[in-house]
């Protein structure tokens, strides 16, 4: 069975960006239960050399519904905002990244194989085709990303299974 470059990015940007946004859901409901400032979780690092928790999920958005927005241009650059820097925010831009990529034509999405594409960065250049832009670059970035957003949350307390990165998972039937 052939799968569609629709089918194999889509559907687990939408699966994580639903992961993300129940991270910030966890993070607000423990921060409430905690009687913790907001702060303490939001701007929330693994350790001191890594962006904190808002960054993380900034990232999902930008990995994702950016990187598709990037292809749709024939270039992508890292977004240099400054990440929301509280929880209706973050879930805002979950909710926006979520009726985003829902709104996408798998038309669209198979139209870009083949396409041109380019990361810039600065004076840094690299070349791809659209499709290797999405898998090797946007995709293990997206993850990386979602997966940091979990572990920074684990590692301050926040109570979370595996079952909670997994989301709703698209099962048979």
């Amino acid at each position: 069975m052939a799968i569609s470059l629709y089918d194999a990015l889509i559907p687990g940007f939408r699966q994580i960006v639903g992961t993300a946004a129940g991270l910030v859901d966890k993070a607000e409901a423990h921060c409430a239960a905690q009687n913790l400032p907001h702060d303490d979780l939001v701007q929330a690092r693994l350790i001191p050399d890594m962006l904190p928790f808002a960054y993380q999920i900034k990232s999902v958005a930008d990995h994702s519904m950016g990187a598709i927005e990037g292809v749709r241009k024939g270039v992508y650059s890292p977004s240099l905002a400054t990440p929301p820097d509280n929880f209706a925010d973050l879930k805002n831009l979950m909710t926006k990244t979520e009726a985003s990529l829902s709104g996408l034509e798998a038309s669209e999405i198979n139209g870009f194989e083949g396409r041109d594409m380019r990361f810039e960065f600065n004076d840094y250049r690299i070349d791809f085709t659209a499709e290797n832009f999405l898998f090797s670059f946007a995709q293990p970035n997206f993850y990386f990303h979602a997966t940091t957003a979990y572990d920074v949350l684990r590692a301050k307390g926040v109570k979370l299974g595996k079952t909670m990165f997994l989301g709703a998972m698209r099962t048979k039937g």
